[in-house]
């Protein structure tokens, strides 16, 4: 039979601007509260994704993220970055949205 409560997950992403995030914590129910506690405490946003955290805790700890996952993580953290009011170096963020012209595809014929 199948438990109707699976164990609580969590996970824990380090990103230096630089490398692919790499996995630094990861564990079930009571480590996995203990580490979103510690998340709370430091003010470190919190996303929630079953799904996402599945597949990231296959990882072992020191891991960078893999290729497949850069677009979905990349804007995880460009929303944690946001709501912290941090922005990538060159970036205006009162600059507005960039308009880009669908017609050019670069096909320069």
């Amino acid at each position: 039979m199948k438990n109707p409560n699976p164990p609580r997950q969590a996970i824990a992403l380090k990103y230096d601007g630089q490398q692919a995030p790499t996995l630094t914590a990861k564990g079930d129910d009571a480590l996995a509260e203990a580490i979103l506690k510690l998340a709370r405490e430091n003010e470190v946003p919190i996303y929630e994704n079953a799904e996402l955290v599945k597949l990231l805790a296959r990882m072992e700890l020191g891991d960078s993220i893999p290729e497949e996952l850069y677009r979905t993580i990349a804007e995880i953290i460009a929303f944690a970055w946001t709501l912290k009011g941090k922005f990538p170096v060159g970036y205006d963020p009162d600059a507005g949205p960039v308009e880009r012209d669908v017609t050019d595809r670069g096909d320069d014929y």
